[in-house]
């Protein structure tokens, strides 16, 4: 298996791009079933998640055409309606696949998603199963995978007990082809999937109210395909943000939207890192002293969970103490063990929250990527730490940033890949 070998206190400087979505582009593949026209995504991140995705997409019957940075997908021939074991035990975003194919071949089996080991449980998927049945669905659960047949499913009204992203968005596109009004409440509110309905309604289909907390469908009989630009990143974005604020490094992020990680730069004003943003980029200015901050996870427009890793890392190289809750994921603080090997003065309170003493100086260390946000934030552990770091387990870090490495060594990082 492949890992990185990092040099730490280089010095960084220059130009950084965003790549597309990752959680958009893991939405709009599987939405690609939804209809039988053939689909252009263009802005498609070239990481191994989409990878996956596309490969289960031909699985099923699919045909995809790669471009660069685009991909053409093709479903009318879709005849599979089990999901392979190998593909769906590696990326979460596989229970995307299950609402569409329910739809078009009437009954969809699968094993339990995979992905990161965050998440008590494995991450369950009761709301995903809840909703089903709600719409109308005939739901078995087996020891090794579940059956879901479409017995009568009609428009309903559904609470989500707890906000999911991608709990809304599958049933969003579920519902798009039902019978019937839906109503969803207490749907999450990012803006990927705003526009995951904005491209749906041009293609035919009928919802109000997405980007709120409650979401309406009026189901429609078939829709379009068409063209779909993947928005970018904004969870990269704040990863290259925070990376350059904890290696003091001025850098420049480009194709990004700074105004969708805006808790992110309110607290930068705080805590002294100076910035200057535009309409498509961001660039980071070098400092000196950092400020501590605690902050809180919550669903946006709060504080990304997907954020909280870097920033503890920021929070290393802070003048005083910051406490860093953790709400959304169980285990999500556990990869800070890593940290505190390298030098960080860490405090573990309960299961969800730490306090982090700063400033201290890192040193380099062995460690494993235990998932996709854990390994960037080790990655920036690395480039500030003194002496060598070897970090393991990179795949993760591949499923979700493309071609990571090469970026970070036109920024002046010493890092290599080793297989």
């Amino acid at each position: 298996m492949s890992k990185f070998i990092i040099k730490g206190e280089q010095k960084l400087s220059g130009e950084i791009k965003v790549s597309g979505a990752k959680n958009q582009a893991l939405k709009i593949i599987p939405a690609a079933l939804l209809s039988q026209d053939k689909i252009t995504i263009k802005n498609l991140p070239d990481i191994e998640d989409v990878n996956l995705a596309l490969e289960l997409i031909e699985t099923m019957g699919g045909k995809v055409t790669r471009g660069d940075h685009q991909a053409e997908i093709e479903t009318k021939d879709i005849h599979n309606t089990e999901l392979p074991e190998k593909l769906v035990n590696k990326f979460r975003a596989s229970i995307m696949f299950v609402g569409p194919t329910l739809i078009r071949l009437g009954e969809v089996k699968f094993p339990h998603p995979g992905g990161c080991v965050i998440g008590a449980n494995g991450r369950p998927i009761d709301l995903f199963l809840e909703g089903f049945e709600t719409l109308g669905a005939e739901v078995e659960i087996k020891e090794n995978y579940y059956h879901i047949k479409t017995k009568k499913m009609r428009g309903a009204d559904f609470f989500f007990a707890i906000m999911s992203v991608t709990g809304t968005e599958s049933l969003m596109m579920t519902a798009t082809l039902i019978p019937g009004t839906t109503t969803l409440r207490n749907c999450a509110m990012e803006p990927e999937i705003k526009e995951l309905a904005a491209y749906l309604n041009s293609q035919g289909a009928k919802i109000s109210g997405a980007g709120t907390p409650t979401i309406t469908i009026e189901g429609v009989n078939k829709i379009s395909a068409g063209e779909f630009t993947v928005i970018p990143d904004r969870i990269e974005t704040g990863s290259f943000a925070l990376l350059a604020a904890a290696t003091k490094s001025n850098i420049r992020i480009t194709n990004c939207d700074p105004r969708r990680i805006s808790i992110l730069l309110s607290i930068f004003k705080k805590i002294g890192i100076d910035f200057e943003a535009g309409p498509n980029f961001l660039e980071i200015k070098a400092n000196k002293k950092i400020k501590p901050y605690s902050i809180k996870t919550h669903e946006y427009p709060g504080f990304p969970t997907d954020l909280q890793a870097p920033y503890t890392v920021l929070m290393t190289q802070a003048d005083g103490a910051s406490t860093i809750h953790e709400t959304i994921y169980d285990r999500r603080l556990i990869w800070t063990d890593m940290l505190s090997q390298m030098g960080a003065n860490i405090i573990m309170c309960d299961p969800h929250r730490i306090v982090v003493n700063g400033p201290t100086t890192l040193y380099g260390h062995r460690l494993t990527s235990p998932d996709l946000r854990a390994g960037i934030a080790l990655i920036i552990a690395a480039l500030i730490a003194q002496g060598q770091t070897t970090i393991d387990n990179i795949y993760q870090i591949d499923r979700g940033y493309e071609r990571l490495d090469e970026r970070l060594k036109a920024l002046g990082a010493d890092i290599s890949r080793i297989a």
